[in-house]
């Protein structure tokens, strides 16, 4: 007896879209989406965009990147400068996110897998109370986005009529919290290198939007006593963001002070010096030019923009956790230990494995993309003229990788190959090698041979 069709239909799809695959092509989709609306005509402000300009532009929201080969406020309408809020917002907090919400809200049932998804994306542990913490999340969201609102206005208002300065506003504060980077103005930042409302508004919501909403959650309850104690990874995220933070800020101070800030009163350079530490993890906001800065302060904000923000947020990179744990394991081992203890507890030799194959796989990306960088660029100068392109499609390859947003000023020069190699690791990086792995597997439930051991040498 035949089954069904629609039935049939239904059990192979259920088969073959895993919550990795789902994630992935939701991501996939609202980009294509994203970029027709962006190629027609009534989102450009005078000359359509290319369908490579606009996907790229597209793909950078949607990864919330902030990497661009437009300029947002010159070469876009308002109805597509919209569509880019709309897009970094939903790919901040992802497309099923806001599928599950909404279906919760109107009382349907949500899928399993569409559950998991969002669980993997925010939790570090399934939660009984799932539905309070995704409206925690929109909460968190909208209010501190909000207050980003308000503060933002309060400096913007004295360069703009109020209704343009309420739209830049809500436009920077959108971009900042979601860790895009962003910007209506030409010159990002830079004109307020010194401002304190401008400066300390934008640090916190980079802040808040990228140690995680999980994180969030926990502070919140704890403060308000709803909380007995802080969970390990919250306390490894805070440690580690405090470190990369400050640590970031004095080697940029220390690198800078006799270049790009040398003449700055002792307070601005200060600030330069914190916002870049702080944008380079994941926010390609900027409030000097990333292509005067010494090739020390290169290397210092190539480091955090691999590191890249938390887990469970809206930026992207390995992840502090990760580069946390594996500093855990070098540590542990030195002092004999088999085990990764923090916090008078044991991290899973799972979770070790996992941060290896991420941090492994992250840097064979950032290698692969800025070998097709190098190998497809114009041949038109000698290997010594050509020698700076090195420095600056690694810088471009690991911001896109780290969904940061800050560039040498290569990125509109980048031809289509470019480009597209660009986008594609800018996707990996937004949806994580992991996942972007697991959704390849042929089959999760295969079962695996495990053979005799025999020992090999290393290191």
């Amino acid at each position: 007896m035949l089954k069904n069709p629609l039935v049939t239909i239904k059990i192979i799809s259920s088969r073959i879209l895993s919550p990795a695959r789902i994630f992935i092509i939701s991501f996939a989709l609202v980009i294509l989406i994203g970029a027709v609306l962006l190629w027609f005509p009534f989102s450009a402000n005078k000359e359509q965009l290319t369908f490579i300009d606009a996907l790229f532009s597209s793909a950078s929201a949607v990864c919330v990147t902030g990497l661009t080969v437009i300029d947002i406020g010159r070469d876009l309408s308002l109805t597509g400068q919209i569509i880019t809020i709309v897009l970094f917002q939903c790919g901040g907090l992802g497309i099923i996110t806001f599928s599950v919400f909404f279906f919760g809200m109107m009382g349907l049932n949500v899928s399993f897998k569409g559950r998991e998804i969002v669980q993997t994306t925010f939790l570090h542990s399934p939660k009984t109370n799932f539905y309070q913490i995704l409206k925690t999340v929109f909460i968190f969201t909208f209010f501190i986005e909000a207050i980003g609102t308000l503060l933002l206005l309060i400096r913007f208002i004295h360069d703009f009529p109020f209704w343009q300065a309420l739209y830049v506003s809500v436009y920077h504060a959108v971009s900042a919290f979601n860790n895009c980077g962003y910007s209506l103005l030409s010159e990002s930042l830079t004109n307020y290198k010194g401002d304190y409302i401008i400066n300390g508004t934008i640090i916190g919501l980079i802040l808040l939007g990228g140690i995680g909403f999980v994180v969030l959650h926990e502070v919140m309850f704890r403060l308000r006593g709803l909380e007995k104690r802080l969970s390990v990874h919250t306390k490894i995220v805070l440690v580690t963001t405090f470190i990369l933070v400050i640590a970031g800020a004095i080697l940029f101070y220390f690198f800078e002070r006799n270049h790009i800030i040398k003449g700055f009163s002792f307070d601005t350079a200060i600030l330069v010096s914190l916002f870049q530490s702080v944008t380079a993890r994941t926010c390609g906001f900027n409030t000097v030019d990333i292509g005067h800065l010494t090739n020390d302060t290169l290397l210092i904000l190539t480091i955090l923009m691999f590191i890249g923000a938390s887990p469970g947020s809206t930026g992207g990179g390995v992840k502090t956790t990760s580069a946390a744990i594996l500093f855990l394991m070098i540590w542990n081992r030195l002092k004999g230990n088999q085990e990764v203890n923090v916090f008078n507890r044991t991290i899973p030799r799972e979770i070790s494995t996992k941060t290896i194959f991420i941090i492994f796989a992250s840097a064979f990306s950032i290698a692969l993309i800025t070998s097709a960088l190098l190998f497809s660029a114009a041949d038109k100068v000698t290997p010594i003229e050509s020698r700076h392109l090195l420095v600056q499609y690694l810088f471009e390859s690991v911001s896109a990788f780290g969904t940061v947003g800050l560039s040498m000023g290569v990125t509109q020069d980048l031809n289509t190959f470019q480009k597209l190699a660009v986008i594609i690791l800018m996707f990996a990086g937004r949806v994580g090698p992991l996942t972007l792995a697991l959704s390849l597997t042929l089959r999760s439930d295969k079962k695996t041979l495990s053979y005799a051991e025999e020992t090999v040498m290393v290191g």
